[in-house]
């Protein structure tokens, strides 16, 4: 990201949190705006220079931000251990705090990554007026096997490897990051997570994309958002892992205009298999 970062204070888990924000062409006040939500171990810079690439490409606004716990905002304590609930306190206590501490007062598309579409689609459950339109790439809606082993795999990288030197480029504070993410998945309790209940509610647009050879997760993930909210629109991307806006930036690129411009059409490079 190239845009300079500001910050919003909010009080959360009774404590003042600072959140680090970027926007992306804020002078184009006419244009659909899209907030970004990142991946479990994401942060505005870990997104580098996608958002800015999509904003221009349909001359979109963009709100980038790293959750509580990411990048420059307040890390996690370290004794604060996250609980099963912690997506569903992000999408209903942390959202709306952020979006009041900014002076949001429109519908916004969001627009998330993994964990950040659940929480995407976790918000728009339970705010249905609110959102403009979703899109959510490789979102989680239940947790599966495959996920735990990776996140176990991640585990012992973290712990073996150079990839806290890594991900230390990204977050300020690389262990709020990494374990606030990987301890919760890794807990036992979590095997039972599980949102489809929750996705009925949802009323706006939904625009769900996955890679075929996702690692963290299968395309029930995103085929079960279909089911329980039938006017998402699915995009299966062939040659494609967990993170469609690097590996395939183009076919997200592309899809996400189409879907923004004209919510109920049909979009390009649809694929099922």
């Amino acid at each position: 990201m190239s845009t300079d970062s500001e910050f919003a204070a909010i009080r959360w888990r009774g404590k003042d949190v600072r959140i680090e924000y970027a926007r992306i062409a804020p002078e184009r006040t006419d244009a659909p705006l899209l907030v970004f939500l990142h991946e479990g171990l994401g942060s505005i810079a870990m997104w580098k220079d996608f958002p800015e690439r999509l904003c221009e490409a349909g001359g979109f606004r963009g709100l980038v931000f790293s959750r509580p716990g990411y990048g420059r905002s307040t890390p996690r304590d370290a004794d604060e251990i996250w609980d099963v609930d912690f997506m569903h306190r992000q999408a209903h206590e942390v959202l709306p705090a952020f979006f009041e501490a900014i002076g949001l007062n429109e519908k916004p598309w969001l627009f998330g990554h993994s964990d950040g579409g659940s929480i995407s689609l976790l918000y728009a459950s339970r705010f249905p007026g609110s959102v403009a339109g979703l899109v959510v790439l490789a979102p989680h809606i239940f947790v599966e096997d495959v996920t735990v082993a990776n996140i176990e795999l991640a585990r012992q990288a973290y712990l073996q490897t150079d990839m806290p030197e890594k991900l230390g480029r990204y977050h300020d504070n690389v262990d709020s990051a990494f374990w606030g993410w990987n301890r919760v998945w890794l807990h036992p309790p979590f095997r039972q997570w599980n949102i489809e209940s929750e996705l009925a509610t949802i009323r706006c647009p939904v625009l769900a994309m996955q890679g075929i050879d996702d690692e963290y997760g299968t395309l029930r993930q995103i085929r079960g958002i279909a089911e329980r909210a039938p006017q998402t629109r699915l995009v299966e991307i062939p040659d494609c892992g967990h993170s469609p806006h690097r590996d395939q930036p183009e076919t997200a690129i592309v899809a996400t205009v189409s879907f923004v411009n004209d919510p109920l059409g049909e979009t390009p490079g649809k694929t099922l298999n």
